[in-house]
């Protein structure tokens, strides 16, 4: 595993990840993480589908909460052969209740506070804060990596539209 120093910013202070993000055009990490009955779940279980994967600092941020509500409004007019995901640190407890208080029906979350092993597997562990950086993932129905994009800054979106056009290129 790598750190990479400075890979991301939080309001322009450089910060280091850990692990290494997954190439385009390979299988992804086979990683387990927290479901909010507090039962693990693997990547693996959303094979079949296309996968959107969203890597968040914390649910309860604003720029966090404004992008899962906004792919889950996106999730509502895509295909049931897609699923979205977005994983964080955040406790089960509270994305079960952030989710619920906001209406999230299309978006499941998922925890990696446990082990980080998402984090880490995926190289986007914020080495001096033990969260994730924000990230989104698509996967194809084979679970090979088709889209992928760091946002170089934390306190920034992610680009929507490519990542919802990198879904559509695969339904």
């Amino acid at each position: 595993m790598s750190d990479h120093p400075g890979a991301v910013t939080f309001k322009g202070t450089p910060l280091t990840l850990s692990g290494d993000l997954p190439a385009g055009g390979v299988s992804a990490p086979a990683v387990t993480v927290v479901g909010n009955d507090m039962g693990t779940v693997s990547l693996d279980t959303f094979r079949g589908k296309v996968l959107v994967l969203l890597s968040v600092p914390s649910l309860d941020t604003p720029v966090c909460d404004l992008e899962v509500r906004r792919f889950n409004d996106a999730a509502i007019r895509l295909s049931p052969t897609v699923a979205v995901a977005v994983i964080s640190m955040d406790l089960p407890f509270a994305q079960a209740r952030w989710c619920g208080a906001h209406g999230i029906a299309r978006v499941q979350a998922f925890s990696d506070h446990r082990e980080a092993a998402f984090g880490r597997a995926f190289g986007v562990l914020i080495a001096e804060w033990r969260l994730l950086a924000r990230a989104v993932f698509v996967l194809d129905a084979g679970g090979v990596v088709r889209y992928r994009e760091l946002v170089p800054e934390i306190t920034q979106e992610p680009d929507y539209e490519a990542a919802l056009k990198a879904v559509a290129a695969l339904c």
